[in-house]
């Protein structure tokens, strides 16, 4: 979603389990005041408009659904979208794929209530909080399985997926890296790339904290960040092109700051590729889904967020190498899928999140230094 995000994301075969079971049975006891005539745009809950029954048939009827900014190598999102489709035969149209979190917020802008409008966002901390009048709240069957740090109370925006901010090379084109710090050296001129514009990109903001935070900064001060890309840049060392599966494929950034489930995907095209994540700036974050308030598919934009945090939803993003967000109920329950869970990378540190108030802070700082710095 990013490569702008992706930055702020091919398609792969999905043997769909469990059928529609998932999402009728997480409804439990359901009120059917909704009735057909039901206006879904209204609806806080599938409960609300009659259940989750009377959801997946307003949805059908709706027929479409259109989502942004989501490549389908980003976080397992191709799986994800084949696996909605194939469970609900619910088409969807994907706007901008390489797009990011604030080409999202531009488009619900721009397109208004119209029918092309994006019925749902997947966007980062910065500018899901700069943006909040533009959702409308909602809260999936699965609510409670949500950490309350990880949702806002009337299920505004909600988190969903995350993981950690790492340095990904190849290292037939580079020397192992052991420090942020190393990038500076000869050996990566013309080298080094963030997924996206920090300005408008989550993972390239918080590309530019861990460099921040690992040369001296603080979740509170972005500038060493800041300086230390100026400094790439004055060594010739930063690349100003976006990077992408195909430019770390065509060998075009062979050093990519971006999360690890990132990064560890392009191991499949690179086999050299390696994922370094410095042990002083261990930066998690998790992206935030939203609901157009102006939603052209209200219901199917609903439906779509009840299947994102379903069981299948969640283990789609653990096969991924995402962390989802209901991971702990999940195992608890018995319900994650174990041997994906098993293939993501350890942490060995304490993590970092940013709170709101440094996550806007840092959006802040970037947007009236980020182009001085690099021109």
């Amino acid at each position: 979603m990013e490569y702008g995000r992706r930055s702020w994301r091919g398609f792969k075969a999905l043997g769909i389990a469990g059928a529609a079971l998932v999402l009728l049975t997480a409804c439990g006891a359901q009120n059917n005041s909704g009735g057909s005539n039901f206006n879904w745009a209204t609806a806080a809950s599938a409960n609300d408009g009659g259940g989750t029954a009377a959801l997946v048939s307003a949805a059908k009827k709706e027929g479409k659904l259109n989502i942004i900014a989501v490549p389908p190598d980003w976080a397992n999102y191709g799986a994800i979208i084949s696996g909605f489709t194939a469970k609900y035969g619910i088409a969807i149209s994907s706007a901008n794929p390489n797009g990011s979190s604030q080409d999202e917020v531009n488009a619900v802008q721009q397109l208004g209530k119209t029918s092309r409008a994006p019925d749902v966002l997947d966007i980062g901390k910065a500018v899901t909080l700069a943006n909040t009048s533009l959702y409308t709240p909602y809260k999936v069957q699965t609510w409670n399985d949500i950490p309350d740090s990880q949702k806002e109370a009337t299920g505004l925006y909600v988190q969903d997926y995350g993981g950690y901010m790492s340095i990904g090379y190849d290292s037939n084109k580079v020397p192992t890296i052991t420090s942020v710090q190393d990038l500076l050296g000869s050996a990566f001129s013309g080298k080094v790339a963030l997924n996206g514009d920090p300005t408008k990109a989550n993972a390239a903001l918080n590309g530019v904290m861990m460099a921040s935070i690992a040369t001296g900064g603080s979740p509170d001060d972005i500038s060493k960040g800041v300086d230390f890309f100026h400094q790439l840049k004055v060594k010739g060392n930063f690349v100003k092109v976006q990077a992408t599966t195909a430019t770390v494929k065509q060998g075009q950034t062979p050093v990519v700051f971006d999360w690890d489930y990132l990064s560890a995907a392009h191991g499949t095209d690179v086999p050299s590729w390696k994922v370094f994540t410095p042990n002083n700036a261990i930066l998690g974050d998790y992206y935030n889904q939203a609901i157009n308030k102006n939603a052209p598919h209200p219901a199917a934009a609903r439906l779509w967020e009840e299947y994102l945090y379903s069981d299948e939803g969640q283990n789609l993003w653990l096969k991924g190498l995402a962390r989802p967000v209901r991971m702990a109920a999940m195992k608890k329950a018995g319900t994650l899928d174990s041997a994906a869970a098993a293939k993501l990378a350890p942490v060995t540190g304490t993590p970092i999140f940013l709170t709101d108030s440094q996550a806007t802070k840092a959006k802040d700082y970037l947007a009236s230094h980020w182009t001085q710095a690099i021109g």
